[in-house]
């Protein structure tokens, strides 16, 4: 029995010799693993520090067009009051036109029906004339009737 005593001991020194094997080994993995990741985080730092200072740059750079931008937006300020007054201005004078325009037509309209009632009465009385010469007999044919009566 003592035998299996020592052949118990020595496959338990086996298993524990391959137990250290793999375990040695998964730690070597592992801390190649480590060094992998560690080269990254090393390379993720300086890309973020890159970007943070990229991200500075930009910030400043946009304070600085925000800045320009107001500027020039208050210097147009005044050219937009000044485009106000010109439109405010465009407005009255043609309010103004408007008005001219329909004091013209209602003065044309008058006129138009006082022309219209000239032509009435002209026409009546060129109506009239012709009537009037219509009954008059003519002197030319008075002469000619009497000549043809007489015998010349």
């Amino acid at each position: 029995m003592e035998i299996l005593l020592y052949i118990s001991a020595l496959i338990v020194a086996i298993a524990f010799a391959v137990l250290v094997i793999f375990i040695v080994q998964t730690l070597k993995a592992a801390s190649s693993t480590m060094k992998n990741v560690a080269g990254t985080l090393d390379r993720v730092e300086k890309q973020v520090e890159g970007i943070t200072t990229e991200s500075e740059h930009l910030v400043q750079k946009s304070t600085l067009i925000v800045d320009d931008v107001q500027q020039k937006s208050q210097s147009l300020n005044g050219l937009f009051e000044s485009l106000k007054d010109v439109g405010d201005s465009v407005q009255s004078i043609n309010y103004t036109f408007k008005e001219m325009s329909d004091t013209v037509t209602l003065q044309s309209k008058q006129q138009s029906e006082q022309v219209a009632r000239a032509m009435q009465w002209g026409n009546a009385a060129i109506d009239l004339y012709t009537r009037w010469q219509a009954r008059q007999p003519d002197p030319e044919a008075k002469a000619q009737n009497t000549n043809t009566t007489t015998g010349g």
